[in-house]
């Protein structure tokens, strides 16, 4: 059972894949708004974290690929994903103050993660773990930047779910976004248990997420309304 839930990754990435084109050709028509350029580059990290994730299913661990995962999970995580969100209810210029201070933390703490030496004796074939980092400090660095994508992805899909709840014409817009705070949430559950080593609970609530996140999108898309985040346009 253990070795068949090491493989959900896989699946889980070729989700991200499809996902990323569909928000790729979307971010072209809409003439490249911000907020969907960090949406779309939210679920390219999303899916090259279970990329990484997806190799020592199949190959086993090593270090590049553990450091990559720990990148692109623990340190990014679901900041773009947030930070579209950011840009979809903040002005353009305080959305790029929060983003310019976020990605510097994210810079210095990821070059800290590739300097740090590894405990092998704590390193395991096919789990992935940050306990193998000997520079524990590291460590640290990443519940201010879940915290960060915690509020303005979970809290943001919330706060819009609740203005648009107020109107019954937003119906698909608010189910959209109950559906994606739903699966942004879900990826930070499964996170937690890998501090404890249970990392296949996460490659669970990955696939769950995503899928969760791509049916909010496509309920938002289908809607035919205006949005309430007028200043999207000017993005």
């Amino acid at each position: 059972m253990i070795e068949f839930i090491h493989k959900i990754p896989i699946v889980t990435t070729i989700l991200s894949a499809v996902f990323f084109v569909i928000l790729y050709n979307h971010w072209k028509y809409k003439n490249k708004p911000s907020y969907l350029f960090w949406w779309m580059m939210g679920v390219l990290c999303y899916g090259l974290g279970t990329l990484t994730e997806s190799i020592v299913g199949i190959f086993q661990w090593s270090e590049p690929v553990f450091k990559s995962w720990y990148i692109l999970g623990a340190l990014l995580g679901g900041f773009p994903l947030a930070q579209g969100s950011v840009y979809l209810i903040f002005e353009k210029r305080t959305a790029n103050r929060m983003m310019y201070v976020v990605v510097t933390i994210i810079i210095i703490a990821s070059v800290l993660v590739l300097l740090s030496p590894i405990d092998y004796s704590l390193v395991e074939p096919t789990r992935l773990t940050g306990k193998v980092l000997i520079w524990k400090n590291v460590r640290l660095i990443t519940p201010f930047v879940n915290i960060y994508a915690f509020i303005f992805l979970v809290g943001g899909a919330i706060y819009s779910s609740y203005r648009y709840s107020k109107d019954a014409q937003y119906k698909n817009r608010f189910i959209g976004n109950i559906f994606i705070a739903v699966g942004g949430l879900l990826p930070g559950i499964g996170g937690s248990f890998t501090k404890f080593g249970y990392t296949e609970v996460l490659y669970v609530t990955e696939l769950l997420g995503i899928i969760l996140i791509y049916m909010g999108y496509q309920s938002m898309k289908s809607d035919r309304t205006i949005s309430i985040y007028e200043a999207q346009l000017a993005k």
